[in-house]
């Protein structure tokens, strides 16, 4: 049982889940297409593929098909789940790797279990929508009060005025929310001198110092960048040709008027970018190989972060592309940047997503920590405790 891509003439990319017999599972094929049809990202679709080939794998494991799967089945798919060693396909070469506090995980992570978890109740919601399955959703969710006394989970746009009810998935598994790691000074110095080319260089710096998603940047149009007013524009497109696309749908105004990036893109433009190349697309592939002139691709941009890491001698897990707008979001909210500034400049959807920046070191905390540490030494409480 694999996951099989493929890319038509018109560069679409079309995913399928074959069964043991080598044939496309049909029911999952149209599940993938509703995913298509409604914009979801390639990415996102062989993401799904991958969390049901988990689901079709305990169905031969269990002897069920996807009509009799139960909600009574779905403790058995959480055990087996629990018990799946992770391996990861070079298909799936992602952005980000997933490991474990310790050391490279031996089992699928608690997170991932609870994405494979969410896809299947998405496939289910999927195929009782086009009428071929007449129960409830065996993945079942149930209604949760407690979580709308925990205004930071749950904000309805409409108040307690809202029909919006929070609720919780039966079968889950527990997570840790892990802060994000951001480059040192000294790694980001290390990684900047083992770039080689300056179109890994602008890279990096639309990273670092835009904070721009990897896709976001592979996704740049030469008319997105106003060098004039120090500042690129990020558009929401789904035309690039190797599938790169930015993750939010809300187009913003990134400024960067540190010199050093706009300086090291138009090097780029001006000095190494084919001439002859008649693509919109900022970043291509140069050189005399037989890839010339094509689009700059999400695995390009992995391999060319790994090798140069692995020159500078910084590479971990977490030593990721991704981290380098960690390093940007780190580096605004320290230097005193407002939450809802630094939201809209990485490009938020919830505030939620930004607040996981204000944990790594909240100026409040430290300040009100200076402060009791004052009143301490104030009250003579040290000198009492000598």
């Amino acid at each position: 049982m694999r996951v099989r891509q493929q890319y038509g003439e018109d560069g679409a990319r079309r995913v399928e889940l074959l069964g043991e017999d080598g044939e496309p599972i049909e029911v999952v094929a149209g599940f993938l297409r509703f995913l298509a049809a409604r914009d979801c990202s390639p990415n996102t679709l062989v993401s799904y593929a991958y969390d049901l080939r988990h689901l079709w794998r305990f169905f031969a494991r269990d002897g069920l098909t996807w009509q009799e799967f139960a909600p009574r089945h779905s403790i058995a798919l959480l055990e087996y789940l629990r018990s799946v060693p992770s391996r990861r396909p070079r298909q799936r070469m992602a952005l980000t790797v997933v490991v474990d506090a310790d050391g490279p995980a031996t089992r699928l992570a608690p997170s991932t279990v609870n994405r494979v978890l969410a896809a299947v109740a998405s496939f289910y919601e999927y195929v009782i929508l086009a009428g071929m399955f007449d129960r409830l959703n065996p993945i079942e969710k149930r209604p949760d009060p407690a979580l709308a006394r925990v205004s930071e989970r749950h904000r309805p746009f409409m108040g307690r005025a809202s029909r919006q009810r929070p609720v919780r998935r039966a079968v889950k598994v527990k997570t840790v929310q892990r802060l994000p790691r951001p480059l040192s000074e000294a790694q980001v110095k290390a990684l900047l001198e083992q770039l080689r080319g300056k179109r890994d260089r602008a890279i990096v710096l639309l990273m670092l110092q835009g904070g721009l998603r990897p896709g976001e940047v592979l996704g740049l149009h030469l008319e997105d960048i106003a060098y004039g007013r120090r500042r690129v524009v990020v558009r929401h497109r789904n035309d690039h040709p190797k599938g790169a696309r930015s993750k939010s749908r809300t187009e913003r105004v990134v400024d960067l008027h540190e010199p050093e990036t706009l300086a090291a893109v138009s090097a780029y433009v001006m000095d190494e970018r084919p001439a002859d190349a008649d693509s919109p697309l900022v970043f291509l592939i140069g050189g005399r190989g037989k890839r010339r002139l094509e689009a700059f691709s999400y695995d390009g941009l992995v391999k060319m972060f790994t090798r140069a890491t692995t020159r500078a001698g910084i590479r971990t897990p977490w030593v990721t592309p991704h981290a380098c707008r960690h390093t940007h979001a780190t580096a605004m909210w320290e230097g005193g940047m407002r939450e809802l500034a630094l939201q809209k400049r990485l490009g938020h959807a919830s505030p939620e997503s930004t607040r996981i920046y204000t944990r790594v070191s909240d100026p409040a905390v430290v300040s009100e920590y200076n402060r009791a540490l004052g009143g301490l030494a104030g009250a003579g409480l040290e000198d009492g405790r000598s």
